[in-house]
């Protein structure tokens, strides 16, 4: 399953993951600072969500893609299940 993110999507994964580059190297930086716990695992849980989003979104377009393989019988050499079984895989990594 090759990734295929255009467009809209394409710009909504990729400012997902520059938030939560941006919220990792904050984290870094309070981490060296020396900063209120409470506030370092708040940025970090922060940067944990960005990241989430961006799988997500990343593993609906393979849906998507699966989906349209599928109907068109562009399926790889795999079937249906094999496919849904692999995404439900990638999904799971996530959870």
């Amino acid at each position: 399953m090759d990734l295929e993110l255009e467009g809209a999507d394409l710009k909504s994964v990729l400012n997902r993951l520059r938030r939560a580059q941006g919220q990792i190297s904050g984290v870094i930086r309070m981490i060296e600072e020396g900063r209120d716990c409470e506030d370092v695992v708040t940025q970090l849980a922060a940067a944990s969500r960005a990241l989430d989003r961006a799988g997500f979104a990343i593993i609906a377009t393979g849906l998507q893609k699966c989906v349209a393989d599928i109907e068109s019988g562009r399926a790889n050499g795999e079937d249906g299940e094999q496919m849904r079984a692999r995404l439900e895989r990638l999904f799971l990594s996530l959870a």
